[in-house]
This record gives structure tokens, sequence and C-alpha cells, in this order.
């Protein structure tokens, strides 16, 4: 069986063809500026990859090429072969709390909560209607980001405010990276052959977040009504003191939503070291002596450690401690800057297990008390495996 696995942004569509049950990825690709003048994409199969230039007027054209593309280069041999669709989708509200396969009703529901997605769920909503349109006689399913949150207690996801705000406005923490803390502890469960894990999962990437989960029910998550919420990031400022937001208006003569915009896209490690958003950046500044670099690297450690040690007391003792994403799985140095930080949980890092990059691994020493993994993520294969679930 053939799944495409799709992430729809507002101007981009990135896509990947895999093949289940083997888990073979036949193709995968982006389509970048969606409705600009120089449209482009990048689709890779087979040890080959191909770039090209064109005009992408719409998400639909995007989708007509993608299939083009691979009825020319032989990925699949008809249509027919395509048996699915599986779609990212941001936000399910407290609505959806698992996958489910879409219609027009469905769509009209997720539209809903476009308000607290704004940026990703219309996109999103926008690809399902394309490969809707292009391939009408194929199933499309929608695996929401905020749906494996939805078994947190009350008392976790409420905030202490009024408690109307919830009830009239659905303030609450609803959490984010669902589909990869989801895949994570699917795949650290079968290798331990348990179902009862209490695990602290930790997406640590350009976007971050840290999710306790106990026999797969996640007990708290660090992000929270929006994804700024939680540890420090590459551009985002995680937690702060929301009287600052009041404070630098004033100051600086900025609205509230411009306040917002400086603490999603210009906080984080890029605010901290004046440098960079991206870690590796961050980390070669950091070698290199620069004193805002190394401050960022441990302020971004600490941030980190903090949630993993509260969490360790909510789960009250972890099993594991896994380490994901673009950061968890290849920066041995932020591993290591974090566990440092951990040893009071009598958490040991082995210096020579942690020299290694995108590969599932123990990393701490034997008589470390927790277990540490670095386990990659695949969020695009979990969104393939529900899809695949639903259409059989």
């Amino acid at each position: 069986m053939n799944i495409l696995s799709v992430n729809a942004g507002s101007s981009s569509l990135k896509f990947t063809l895999i093949e289940l049950p083997s888990r073979n990825v036949l193709a995968s690709g982006l389509f970048e500026k969606i409705g600009m003048t120089d449209s482009m994409y990048t689709i890779k199969f087979n040890g080959e990859k191909i770039t090209k230039t064109t005009n992408l007027y719409d998400h639909s054209v995007a989708v007509s090429k993608l299939i083009e593309e691979l009825l020319e280069n032989n990925i699949v041999d008809s249509l027919e072969e395509i048996e699915g669709v599986g779609h990212r989708i941001l936000h399910g509200g407290s609505e959806f709390t698992k996958s489910l396969i879409l219609n027009e009703d469905i769509l009209q529901r997720i539209s809903k909560y476009n308000e607290l997605g704004p940026l990703h769920n219309p996109a999103n909503i926008m690809g399902v209607k394309a490969f809707m349109k292009v391939l009408p006689n194929v199933l499309n399913v929608g695996v929401f980001d905020t749906t494996f949150h939805q078994t947190m207690a009350e008392e976790e996801y409420l905030y202490p405010v009024p408690y109307e705000w919830y009830t009239k406005y659905g303030i609450r923490k609803y959490g984010f990276h669902g589909t990869s803390h989801r895949f994570i502890y699917k795949t650290i469960s079968e290798y331990f052959k348990r179902d009862d894990l209490k695990v602290i999962s930790c997406h640590i990437g350009n976007g971050g977040s840290l999710c306790a989960i106990n026999g797969g029910k996640v007990v708290d998550t660090t992000m929270g009504f929006t994804p700024l919420a939680g540890i420090m990031m590459g551009t985002r400022s995680g937690d702060i003191d929301p009287s600052i937001i009041p404070f630098v208006m004033k100051k600086t003569g900025k609205t509230a939503e411009e306040i917002v915009n400086d603490l999603n896209k210009k906080s984080g490690l890029l605010g901290i070291s004046g440098i960079s958003s991206d870690s590796r950046d961050v980390e070669n500044a950091s070698k290199e002596g620069n004193e805002r670099a190394i401050l960022a690297q441990n302020m971004y450690a600490q941030k980190i450690a903090n949630f993993i040690a509260m969490y360790n007391n909510l789960l009250d003792g972890a099993d594991v401690i896994t380490l994901t994403a673009g950061v968890g799985e290849n920066s041995s140095v932020m591993r290591k800057l974090i566990c440092e930080r951990i040893k009071s949980l009598g958490v040991l890092i082995d210096e020579e297990r942690n020299n290694c990059r995108g590969e599932f691994k123990l990393i701490s020493s034997d008589n470390s008390k927790i277990p540490v993994y670095v386990v990659p993520t695949n969020e695009e294969l979990m969104i393939a495996l529900d899809t695949m679930e639903l259409i059989s």
C-alpha cells in the first residue's frame, strides 16, 4: 500500500510517498513559493534528485505537478497505486481526539480552530482540498498535532486564569508536536516490549517541546495555548512573565501583536546569541569563545533540564528519557549539556556512546538511574501509519 504523507504550508507543500507495511520511502520532496512567480520544487527518488522552476499558481497546481512527476519518473505506474493521503493538521482544538478520514463537513469543523492556528490550519485545509480536487477517488486522512495531548487531566491543561476564559474562549493548554511524541513513545515502547513505560520525550529542534507520557497517555507537555510556550527555542522565547508585554509596549510604542511577533521570531537562541536561530551556528560560535553564544547554549540546556526534572517528579520517576528532532538527534554537545544539568536525577551520560548522529542509540552510562536514548522521529511515517489503519 502506497501512502502520501503531506504537510501543506501557506506557500509550500512537503510530501513523502511511503510503501507500507515495508516502510520503504519511494519519494519525497518540497514544493516552494506556491502562488509566487518564482515557484520551484525538488523531488528525491531512487537515489536521484530533480529540481525545477515553474509556475505553481495554487496548491492544486502543485498537487497536479506532483502526480505528473510521480508518473513520468515511474515512481508509480498509475494513480491507483496511491491508496491514501495523510495530512498533518496543526490544530483540532478539544474536539478532535484522534486521526480521522476527512470530508467537507469535517474540514468545516476543523476550520473553527483556524483562529487558534492562523498560520497553519488554513494552509493545512488548503492542502487537503487540493488533493480532493486532483485525486477525487482517494481517501484523505487528517492527523492532528494536538490529538495526542488530549489525555491530559484538567489540572494540567487548564491555566489558573478566570474559568470563563476556558468555557467561553477555549483558553487552555493544547500542546503540539503530538505526532512526533506519539511516534517516539511507540518506538521506545516497541524496543522495550512494554506498554506501561513512563517516558519524558524531548522534541528539540528549531521549535521544541517536552512531553511526559505514562502508559501511552500524555500527563503534561510544555507547549500551551500556542507553540510559543514552554522551553526556549530557535526564535521563540518560551515561558516568560506576561507583564513584560505591556511594559515593552510602553517603552517601544509597539503593539501587542508586534511584541508577540518578536517573542515568536526574534527571541530564543537568536535573541540571546544575536547570531542565529540555528543551534549549529550558535554551537560553532560558542566553540570560538563568543560569550553570548555560550550564554544562549547554557540557557537553552537549562530550560530543557528544568522541565525534565519537573516531569520526572510528575511521573513519580521516569523509566526513560528520549531526545529527538534536529538538535536532539544530531547535537552531542547539547545532549551533554542537558544531561549534565540533571545529574541530581542520577542521569549519567557516556561520552563515547553520545558521539552519534541521527541514529537510535543509548547514550547514558550503564549505571545511569534513568536511561537516555536518542530516538529519531518520523512524523511522516506516523501520519502514513494512521492513514493506512483508517483506510483499511
